[in-house]
């Protein structure tokens, strides 16, 4: 594990030490979940991004998902 420095705006450090405070736990804990969990964030904005290029690009024909329409099952009939 590396540590670094980072720079912080005051409001900001005093709202992650209340709330690492509330949580029981560290600031270097909490940076480090917050920075995951923006990775991953943003992993799935990529894919998401991904996916409608390629609907852009290739966009689903009239018709051509029709054949799935009897396997559907939605609950009691």
């Amino acid at each position: 594990m590396k540590t670094i420095q980072m720079t912080i705006d005051d409001d900001l450090l005093i709202e992650v030490d209340h709330l690492t405070h509330t949580l029981q736990t560290t600031r270097s804990a909490f940076i480090r979940a917050a920075l995951q969990l923006a990775l991953r964030h943003h992993a799935i904005l990529q894919k998401e991004q991904q996916h409608a290029h390629g609907y852009t690009q290739h966009p689903v024909l009239p018709g051509e998902f029709d054949i799935w329409t009897s396997e559907q099952s939605w609950g009691a009939e």
